[in-house]
């Protein structure tokens, strides 16, 4: 019986890598001294993340210029029909 499978490149492994990013470049860079403490630098990274950091998985986009190219995209195609 395996206790551990060697982990394998797919869909699970996807959605550890923002989890592991927010370990590495937020928890582990910050004293986290009190709650509302942690809201706001937890709030900052995250609007950093999602909002200036292009992604290798959205084609180099921004997820906010993947929301909006999407939005335009959905827009035209209704103005299609």
């Amino acid at each position: 019986m395996a206790l551990h499978r060697p982990q394998q490149a797919g869909p699970e492994c996807l959605r550890r890598e923002p989890h592991g990013r927010f370990r590495d470049e937020c928890l582990n860079e910050h004293v986290l001294r009190n709650l509302p403490a942690a809201r706001r630098i937890i709030e900052a990274w995250r609007r950093d993340y999602n909002g200036r950091r292009p992604h290798t998985s959205l084609g180099g986009l921004t997820p906010a210029e993947f929301a909006t190219r999407s939005n335009k995209v959905q827009m035209e195609n209704r103005a299609q029909l």
